[in-house]
């Protein structure tokens, strides 16, 4: 039965009539009315679907369709779906905890509600048919329709033409300023705004023929541009926007001032590549079971991009919401502009206002107050620290659950503590060096030489015990070991919290192993499952071909050129990933939050190639890309699932974007390496500082030259005992969560551990204070507040500051930064003028020996 909503006079003051034609049972002119709603009842219904008191619309498809529906749900229907609801979102933070007790006082009957019994039975089928026909959460149904078209077009000619085009040039700049700090970013959702308008123009003017290709007809121009081929391009953008994790690598290999390796070229960055993009996009059809199909997963990282999508090709009526009549497209066009014009003031005429560092103005040669307070070398503890939305933005605050936020800024400040009472104290030596850097340094308080030790990019043990063992801020001590503790925690608490979904997506993933037909939305009830149910499915074994030759071409690279690195080294680091890589992806689904991997592959590499920098490297990469690659590629799937976009369509999208984007971060780095002076520096002029890069190879140094041994058990005891400590927390947090969930429902311990990890680089408070305040006003109360507003305009919002920021940050660039014309007085200069700017000052000073750490020796 297809539904064909007849648009009565909803005026009418007493009746409003839906409508519905079955294609199979009547003729195409024959209605069949089912239904004859009381007006009170559309607005209640209105009320709960758009979360508004401005109701003077007509009424609209989204409640057509929930209208229809309620009449065809049975009392003792409604019951069964809001009991399983209850039960499967009874501990889901994202689910709203006002629906959550809404369902439950409805469970307990007409008396604990208080209503009488006609609405006490709208209500349950009223909650019911949300849940089962749309969606349970308020911010999907911003942003999806609860009905599908499956004639629309989807993967068009001209949708390869136009995605191809933007791929390339995302990809290019993204990983152009990849290296930047804070990086200038063109995400899915500005890319959008370009896509758009490219589409309309190919729909206008090219003509509305056919070409041939391999004996297939297909039309250049099939006629409007469609929201599902946006969507489509979109999906392509996402992988061009995603830039490509293995080019910092090539950095840190390439330049003199890392590893200064000769042999890492255009060919062998290709390569390898090639091996770790299509490696993860393999693993990722692995995990659709468990964070695509269920409900659960809700991915709120992409919501902006849906939400976007309907500002720019569906119809946006323009009701009263709190006073505001303004279109969201003019919305997002008015702060675009506004904020495209603002970015020339911090992030080029008064840069000050970019790293407000202002208490360290009272006194510029405080080295405490620079150490407590500075935004630079500092631990960033400031009340407000920026103007610029680019560090605001930093992270995501506007699209990310507030609870999300809020937990990992709890975690970032409680370790800043930490690192306060580490560095005071002088704990192992940390008050020699500054207190929140990825540098290594010598026992005389200078970067550690690396070609001191290594002969044939091997650690020499003797060249080591002549010269230093390396040591490392308080910074890195606390973000190595809350790194190391948050794999065993995710991993142990996940599994218990979701075991249930787990064990089911494992039997389903066994038996569609066994039954080759069977079909992976059978075991999933919901109604976007159900929608997709209709196209073909992209086979495991696709992706699994997909895996193995890019591991293939990934052999070939670490075998041919002289990288040291044992393939079988690279296959037990990808082992050890995969392992984690199921609790890693339902975080990341849930909270927007990617638990990367990479250290842990330096760990392991650091047993098994001892002493090789280069190997321990390259095993990390691939410990690093099944788990971002994969999660990054998955939730492209999920946008996707979304946006009702055939399954196979996307994946044949996803393949050719990125062999794209490939080529494009390929040339963009090495246009990089040969082209912008004193790059990695953290004085370069254009701020190409290479955050990453410098933590890639600090923590390459400490524990894949020194190794892990020399670390855990001479230099940082502390660190080994973290994994456990991890795992015992889990268990115990799990248990005492069970008991108290209704007090620590937002409580999310994987988050907190992971605000430890955001130190140990040139990142501290001063890029997520203002984020923090940000997420409250947005995420908290204006959406508990105005939840109307909120759902209309929040995403378009973040996507209009991002659009503005990164466009002006790249005319500003290549204007006035390329070749750099220096603006230079009062406002550009005091931020860096006192101790904050200085990136080497200590707390005390080396001794007059030459040298501080441990005795003579005792290193070996």
């Amino acid at each position: 039965m297809s539904l064909e909503f007849e648009k009565v006079n909803y005026k009418n003051p007493d009746i409003s009539r839906i409508s519905v034609h079955d294609s199979k049972g009547f003729n195409e002119k024959d209605t069949v009315v089912v239904a004859v709603i009381a007006v009170d009842e559309r607005e209640k219904i209105l009320e709960r679907i758009q979360e508004s008191d401005d109701l003077n619309d007509v009424l609209d498809e989204d409640a057509d369709f929930i209208l229809c529906k309620m009449e065809t749900m049975g009392v003792q229907e409604a019951y069964d779906v809001l009991t399983a609801a209850a039960d499967y979102h009874s501990d889901d933070v994202n689910f709203p905890a006002k629906s959550l007790r809404k369902i439950q006082s409805l469970l307990a009957g007409e008396e604990a509600c208080g209503l009488d019994h006609e609405s006490f039975e709208l209500d349950m089928r009223l909650e019911a048919c949300l849940i089962k026909y749309h969606s349970p959460y308020p911010e999907v149904r911003a942003v999806c329709k609860p009905v599908d078209d499956p004639t629309i077009p989807v993967e068009t000619l001209r949708a390869y033409i136009i995605g191809s085009f933007w791929v390339f040039c995302a990809a290019f700049i993204n990983q152009f300023f990849d290296l930047r700090q804070p990086r200038l970013f063109l995400n899915s959702t500005v890319l959008q705004i370009l896509i758009y308008p490219t589409g309309r123009l190919f729909e206008h003017i090219v003509p509305r023929s056919s070409i041939s290709i391999f004996g297939k007809k297909l039309s250049l121009n099939p006629g409007p541009w469609s929201f599902k081929e946006q969507m489509f391009v979109t999906i392509m953008t996402n992988v061009g926007a995603g830039g490509s994790n293995f080019m910092s690598y090539a950095i840190t290999m390439k330049l003199p001032m890392f590893f200064g390796l000769d042999f890492v070229g255009f060919g062998f960055m290709l390569l390898m590549n090639l091996s770790t993009q299509f490696f993860g996009f393999g693993i990722a059809g692995l995990l659709r079971r468990w964070v695509v199909y269920p409900s659960k997963a809700v991915w709120p990282t992409i919501l902006p991009i849906l939400q976007l999508n309907k500002t720019l090709l569906l119809p946006d009526t323009k009701r009263s919401i709190y006073g505001w009549t303004i279109t969201k497209y003019k919305f997002f066009f008015i702060v675009f502009i506004l904020t495209f014009v603002y970015f020339f003031i911090p992030n080029y005429l008064f840069t000050a206002l970019s790293t407000f560092n202002w208490i360290t103005w009272i006194a510029p040669k405080n080295k405490i107050l620079a150490f407590a307070t500075g935004s630079n070398i500092g631990m960033g503890f400031n009340p407000w620290t920026t103007f610029d939305w680019s560090v605001i933005n930093y992270s995501t605050p506007l699209v990310l659950p507030f609870f999300a936020t809020a937990n990992r800024y709890f975690g970032t400040v409680l370790g800043g503590l930490i690192i306060v009472g580490m560095y005071w104290s002088n704990y192992k030596f940390s008050g020699y060096v500054p207190p929140n850097t990825s540098n290594i340094y010598d026992d005389s308080g200078k970067v550690y030489n690396l070609s001191r030790v290594v002969v044939n990019n091997v650690l020499d043990k003797e060249l080591y015990r002549e010269y230093s063992p390396p040591y490392i801020s308080a910074g890195k001590i606390l973000y190595l070991g809350g790194s190391y503790a948050l794999y065993t925690f995710a991993f142990v608490y996940i599994m218990l919290k979701e075991w249930t979904m787990i064990s089911e997506a494992m039997r389903g993933f066994i038996k569609s192993l066994k039954d080759r037909k069977m079909s992976n939305y059978e075991r999933h009830t919901d109604p976007i499952s159900i929608m997709m149910s209709k196209y073909p499915e992209v086979p495991d074994w696709w992706f699994l071909v997909v895996f193995v030759i890019s591991l293939a071409i990934g052999i070939i690279a670490l075998t041919v050129f002289p990288t040291t690195t044992p393939v079988w080294g690279v296959i037990v680091v990808i082992l050890f990933s995969i392992a984690l890589l199921v609790p890693t992806a339902i975080i990341f689904a849930s909270t927007g939050y990617m638990i990367g991997l990479s250290t842990l592959g330096v760990i392991i590499t650091g047993y098994m190639v001892p002493g090789n920098g280069i190997a321990n490297m390259l095993c990390r990469c691939y410990g690093w890309n099944v788990d971002e690659q994969a999660e990054t590629f998955i939730s492209d799937q999920k946008l996707a699932h979304y946006a009702k976009l055939p399954p196979r369509a996307a994946f044949r999208a996803q393949m050719v974007a990125t062999l794209l984007q490939v080529i494009a971060t390929n040339s963009a780095t090495v246009f990089l390496m040969y082209s912008i002076s004193d790059l990695c520096s953290f004085t370069q002029a254009s701020r190409f500082v290479c955050t990453f890069p410098h933590t890639l190879y600090g923590d390459t140094l400490l524990l894949g030259v020194v190794g892990p041994h020399r670390t855990f058990d001479v230099l940082y005891p502390i660190l080994k005992y973290a994994f456990l400590m991890g795992a015992v927390g889990a268990v115990i947090f799990w248990a005492v969560r069970k008991r108290f969930m209704n007090v620590l429902r937002y409580v999310d311990p994987v988050l907190i551990i992971s605000g430890f990890t955001r130190w140990g680089s040139t990142y501290n408070l001063s890029y997520y204070t203002p984020g923090f305040y940000a997420a409250f006003a947005f995420m908290f109360y204006i959406r508990r507040r105005y939840l109307a507003w909120w759902t209309k305009y929040n995403f378009v919002l973040t996507s209009a500051l991002s659009a503005g920021v990164a466009f002006s940050g790249i005319l500003i660039f290549l204007a006035l930064q390329y070749h750099p014309k220096k603006l230079k007085w009062w406002g550009t200069t005091v931020s860096s003028a006192g101790v904050d700017g200085k990136m080497v000052a200590t707390l005390y000073d080396v001794p007059e020996m030459g040298h501080f750490g441990l005795p003579s020796g005792s290193w070996q």
